[in-house]
């Protein structure tokens, strides 16, 4: 069961954000915000498997189809929570449950510790808060400047054709399934080849990078029910770190569960992987009544 979705877009803050709509208008709001890199249709095989939900999957700025910030702008992860809120406002959501999966999952945590009242319950896929920042904190201004000061003056990345690409997802650890069906949306074409959307400033070092204290007060302040699923094959099996934040979640978080499922990074759109994944979550929206 895969569905595109039908495409939406919404101005906000001066930007055209796109994203993907699928399910019954009057169903339960979910909005979904995907990795770092990807975009909207990551969700393809997951939205509609979500019965009974409205699930928009957004575009977030600089990435798929949505615009790109102005050029004194930066992508540090909590400066897409006011586009988040705006777009709630656009679709007509006083409250929803956030879905979101790796860099999507941590952004969907912040926001739902900042704004308790728009979330009704928290999904996050093998991911959960950001890491917290190890090096000092001038160090990591200074990647900061340097890094997008080398990624603004570097030219789009242009593939000479639609398999390179896949290619090279699947050389950095994709599978050649996910990379085949991250393609289309990520790449635009042109005279070269296909050139990628996404804003090279995406790949620029965050200015400020959390503390572990403030880490652990993004996860206290998150009072809806809150689920993470796990990949076997994702960051559960590269970060030895992630069993630790998992105990700091139990413990922090009212009411979490937590649960490892087959898969890698990007089980989501694995098809041996994705109906347990929708089963899981819709299992975990029911027992708390929110479906």
């Amino acid at each position: 069961m895969t569905s595109n979705g039908q495409e939406r877009s919404w101005d906000v803050h001066g930007l055209r954000l796109a994203g993907l709509e699928w399910g019954p208008p009057e169903g339960v709001p979910v909005l979904a915000l995907h990795g770092w890199m990807d975009h909207a249709a990551s969700f393809r095989d997951l939205a509609p498997r979500l019965t009974g939900c409205r699930v928009v999957a957004l575009d977030l700025s600089g990435q798929g189809l949505s615009d790109h910030r102005a050029p004194h702008a930066t992508y540090n992860i909590w400066d897409d929570l006011p586009q988040i809120a705006k777009v709630l406002d656009r679709l007509g959501w006083a409250e929803c449950v956030l879905l979101g999966h790796s860099r999507g999952a941590n952004i969907a945590s912040l926001f739902a510790a900042a704004q308790p009242d728009r979330v009704r319950a928290l999904v996050t896929l093998d991911s959960l808060v950001p890491d917290p920042g190890e090096a000092t904190v001038v160090d990591t201004m200074r990647a900061f400047i340097e890094d997008t000061e080398r990624q603004m003056a570097r030219p789009p990345r242009v593939f000479a054709t639609r398999d390179d690409y896949v290619k090279r997802r699947s050389a950095q650890g994709n599978t050649a399934a996910t990379a085949d069906a991250l393609a289309d949306r990520a790449l635009a074409g042109s005279a070269e080849g296909f050139r990628m959307r996404g804003d090279a400033r995406m790949f620029a070092s965050s200015a400020v990078k959390l503390t572990q204290v403030q880490v652990e007060d993004v996860l206290r302040a998150i009072q809806c029910p809150a689920l993470t699923l796990w990949a076997a094959d994702g960051l559960v099996k590269r970060h030895r770190k992630i069993t630790e934040l998992q105990g700091i979640a139990a413990r922090r978080i009212t009411r979490y569960e937590a649960l490892t499922l087959p898969g890698d990074h990007h089980f989501h759109l694995d098809p041996a992987c994705v109906d347990e994944i929708a089963r899981a979550i819709l299992d975990f929206l029911g027992r708390h009544d929110l479906i």
